[in-house]
C-alpha cells in the first residue's frame, strides 16, 4: 500500500472519525499507525476482534479504560536513568491501577470474547508498586510518613520556622521599630523570612538586606536575631531534598524493575483502546462485518462511502467472477468518481479491520496492493501537464501491479487527443488484464465501451441519469453503459435543433461543412462590391482568366476572394494579389479547360511537379537535389 492511495481514497480522514471514540492517546496513536494488511489471516483476526468488541459493548454498561494515560514518555525517562518526580509516579500508579481493572474486566468476558480476553492474560499486575507509591506520595508530594528520617527532618523544619516567626513578630510589635517598617507583615525572599523596611531606614535596622522593591521605596531585611535560625532552616531544607530524592529514587527503581512488563501492558492497553474505538464507530454507522476472500472477488451490496453525509445513494457492484475489468460510463458529476472511491475506501477499511456501511452478504477481497489514479495530478513544480502526470502515475502503477492488485483509474486516457487517448487507454487496460489485476475505470470514450462489449472478461457499467429532471441518479447499473448525455442536456438548455443535428452528424463522420465559411466570405465581399459600385461581383474560381485593369493585361486566378476582397492571380510568372475592383472576369475556368484537367499544372512548372513526385516515391536523386538547393540558399544568405 502507498500513501498516495490513502490520500486519494481519504483513508486518513476515516481514521480520524474512528479516533474520536478513543479514550486515550494510546489508542489514537495505534490508529495513526494502523495500515491495511494484504494478509487475509491478519484481516480475519482484526474483523473477529471487531465482532468480539461489539459483543462486549452490547453486554456491558461500562468499559474501564478511563485513566489509562499514555505513560510512554515517563517510561522513556526511566530507561534513560532519570528519576521520576512525584507527579509522574502518581501517573504510573494510576496507569497500573487501570491495568488491573481492565484485566479483571476482560477475563470476565471470556465467553463473549475469547480472543480479546486472552490478551488480558499478558497484562502484568504491579500491586506492590501501586501500594508503595500510594504510601509515599500524597497530593503529588512526598509524604512525611514515607520514611522516619523525612518525618524527623520535617518536624525540625517546623520547630525552626516557628522560632523564626516568633522573633519576627516581636520585631514587628516593638514600638521602637514602627517608624522603620513599611508594611507590618512577614514576607519571604529566596525562601528566607524578611520584614519590609522603608528604604531611607535600611541602615538603621540590623540584619541582612535580601531584596529591594521595583520602585526602590522598600527594602527587605532579615533581622539579625533570626539569621542563626535561617541558616539552620536552609540546612534542614537541604536534608529534606536529599531524603525526598532517596524516596523518589527508590520508587523509580521499583518501576524500572518492571519496565518491560509495563511496556507490554502499554501495548495491550493501546490495542484495547483501538479495538473498542473501532467497535463504537461500527455501532455508530450501523456497520457490518463483510465476508472476505483473496480470490479477487468483490460484491458490494448497498455500500456507502463513510464520508458522505445525508441521503446517500448506495452502491451495488460486483467484479472478479465473470469479468475482471469494469468500465463505468455516464454523465459528468454523475457519481463515477464517487463509485471508484467507494470501492477503494471500503476495501481499505476492511483490510484495516474496520466494519463498513453495507448490507449483509457483502464480500470484500483482501488485496496485496490497491493503486489509484484519481483527480487532477498536474504538477507545476515538475512542469507536468495533467495528462503527463496521469500517465506517469499509471506507468508506476503498471510496474508495481500483479495478480492480487486492485487498480482504480478515473477518466483513463483523458487530457489528450481522443483517438490516441482511447487507443492508449485500451492498451493500458489490456496490460492490467494480462497481469491479472482487478481493474475498475471511468471513461467517456465510446471506443472503450465498444472494447468492453467485445472482450469476454470486461464489462460495462453506467451511472444512471434522469432525462426528465436532468439530474444524475448516482445509481450504478452493471452490464449497461451510459452516454455523457451532452446533446440531451444541451437541447434542454436551449441549443437549437439544427446545431444539435449538425453535432450528431459530426459524431457519425468528420465531414465538416467548411463550404459555409467560404460562402460567407464570398457573399460578404460581393455585398461590399455591389454597395460601392452598383455592380454584381462575379464569384472567381481557380483557373478563371481575368483582365487586370491596371496592367491592361490578362492573368489566371490562383486563389478566390479572401476576407480582404483580394484575389491571388498568376501574372507573368509571379503570384500577385489584386483587389476585386481592379479585375474583370474574361473567361470562366469551365470554358477554358475540361473537367478532369489538372489545374495545378497551370501554376507549377513541369520540373517542380516532377520533383514532387520523385520525393513522394522516395527518390535519393531528388533528395540530393533539394539538399544542394538548400546549401546554395544558405550561402546566398551568408
Amino acid at each position: 500500500m502507498n500513501n498516495v492511495t490513502f490520500e486519494k481514497i481519504q483513508l486518513n480522514e476515516v481514521k480520524e472519525l474512528v479516533k474520536m471514540y478513543c479514550l486515550s492517546s494510546l489508542g489514537k496513536d495505534r490508529i495513526d499507525q494502523l495500515s491495511p494488511s494484504g494478509n487475509i489471516n491478519v484481516v480475519k483476526r482484526r474483523l473477529d476482534e471487531n465482532k468480539e468488541a461489539r459483543k462486549i459493548i452490547e453486554n456491558s454498561n461500562h468499559i474501564p479504560l478511563e485513566g489509562l494515560f499514555n505513560v510512554n514518555m515517563i517510561i522513556d525517562k526511566i530507561e534513560k536513568g532519570m528519576i521520576l518526580d512525584s507527579y509522574e509516579l502518581v501517573k504510573i500508579q494510576d496507569f497500573l491501577r487501570g491495568n488491573r481493572k481492565i484485566k479483571s474486566f476482560m477475563l470476565e468476558k471470556e465467553f463473549h470474547a475469547p480472543t480479546l480476553s486472552a490478551y488480558a492474560l499478558n497484562i502484568t499486575e504491579c500491586e506492590n508498586i501501586e501500594s508503595e507509591i500510594e504510601y509515599c506520595i500524597k497530593g503529588n508530594k512526598v509524604d512525611s510518613q514515607a520514611s522516619k528520617e523525612l518525618k524527623k527532618i520535617r518536624r525540625n523544619i517546623g520547630v525552626t520556622e516557628d522560632k523564626i516567626k516568633e522573633r519576627l513578630n516581636k520585631f514587628l510589635t516593638a514600638s521602637g521599630n514602627k517608624k522603620y517598617i513599611q508594611e507590618f507583615i512577614v514576607s519571604k525572599r529566596d525562601d528566607r523570612y524578611v520584614i519590609p523596611i522603608k528604604a531611607p531606614y535600611k541602615n538603621e535596622v540590623e540584619g541582612t538586606l535580601l531584596d529591594t522593591s521595583s520602585k526602590g521605596n522598600t527594602v527587605f531585611i532579615e533581622p539579625k536575631n533570626v539569621s542563626k535560625f535561617s541558616l539552620e532552616l536552609i540546612h534542614l531544607k537541604s536534608e529534606e531534598s536529599i531524603e525526598e530524592y532517596k524516596i523518589l529514587s527508590y520508587l523509580t527503581e521499583l518501576v524500572f524493575e518492571k519496565v518491560k512488563n509495563i511496556k507490554l501492558n502499554i501495548e495491550i492497553i493501546a490495542e484495547y483502546d483501538m479495538v473498542f474505538a473501532k467497535a463504537k464507530y461500527s455501532q455508530n454507522i450501523k456497520g457490518i462485518t463483510p465476508k472476505i476472500n483473496d480470490q479477487g472477488y468483490i460484491k458490494i451490496i448497498d455500500g456507502k462511502h463513510p464520508l458522505l453525509k445525508g441521503d446517500v445513494i448506495p452502491l451495488n457492484l460486483e467484479i472478479g467472477k465473470n469479468y475482471r475489468s469494469l468500465l463505468i460510463t455516464g454523465p459528468n458529476a454523475g457519481g463515477k468518481t464517487v463509485a471508484l472511491k467507494t470501492v477503494g475506501i471500503l476495501s481499505l477499511m476492511v483490510q484495516c479491520g474496520l466494519d463498513i456501511c453495507a448490507k449483509e452478504d457483502t464480500i470484500i477481497n483482501v488485496f496485496e496492493n490497491i493503486f489509484v489514479d484519481i483527480g487532477d495530478n498536474q504538477s507545476i513544480e515538475n512542469a507536468l501537464s495533467t495528462f503527463s502526470s496521469h500517465i506517469k502515475n499509471i506507468a508506476e502503477i503498471i510496474n508495481r501491479s500483479k495478480s492480487n492488485t486492485l487498480v482504480l483509474l478515473d477518466e483513463i486516457g483523458s487530457g489528450t487527443e481522443p483517438n490516441e487517448g482511447a487507443a492508449l487507454a485500451i492498451a493500458i487496460l489490456e496490460e492490467f488484464y494480462q497481469k491479472g489485476s482487478i481493474t475498475i475505470v471511468s471513461t467517456h470514450y465510446g471506443e472503450l465501451k465498444r472494447y468492453a462489449t467485445l472482450h469476454p472478461e470486461f464489462e460495462n457499467a453506467g451511472m444512471m441519469f434522469d432525462q426528465q429532471t436532468l439530474q444524475p441518479l448516482y445509481k450504478l447499473t452493471i452490464g449497461k453503459s451510459e452516454n455523457s448525455n451532452a446533446l440531451f442536456i444541451s437541447k434542454k438548455m436551449g441549443i437549437r435543433d439544427k446545431v444539435l443535428k449538425r453535432a450528431k452528424g459530426y459524431m457519425g463522420n468528420k465531414n465538416y461543412n467548411f463550404d459555409l465559411v467560404k460562402r460567407s466570405k464570398i457573399e460578404k465581399a460581393k455585398k461590399i462590391h455591389e454597395k460601392e459600385t452598383g455592380k454584381e461581383i462575379p464569384i472567381y474560381q481557380k483557373g478563371d482568366k481575368v483582365k487586370l485593369l491596371d496592367q491592361d493585361d490578362f492573368g489566371i486566378v490562383y486563389k478566390p476572394v479572401d476576407q480582404f476582397n483580394n484575389v491571388e492571380v498568376l501574372y507573368e510568372g509571379e503570384f500577385i494579389k489584386v483587389n476585386v475592383k481592379r479585375i474583370e472576369l474574361y473567361l470562366k475556368v469551365t470554358e477554358l479547360y475540361p473537367n478532369d484537367y489538372d489545374l495545378d499544372s497551370l501554376f507549377v512548372s513541369f520540373e517542380e511537379r516532377k520533383l514532387d513526385r520523385d520525393i513522394e516515391r522516395g527518390s535519393k536523386k531528388a533528395l540530393k537535389k533539394i539538399q544542394k538547393k538548400m546549401k546554395q540558399n544558405r550561402k546566398a544568405s551568408e
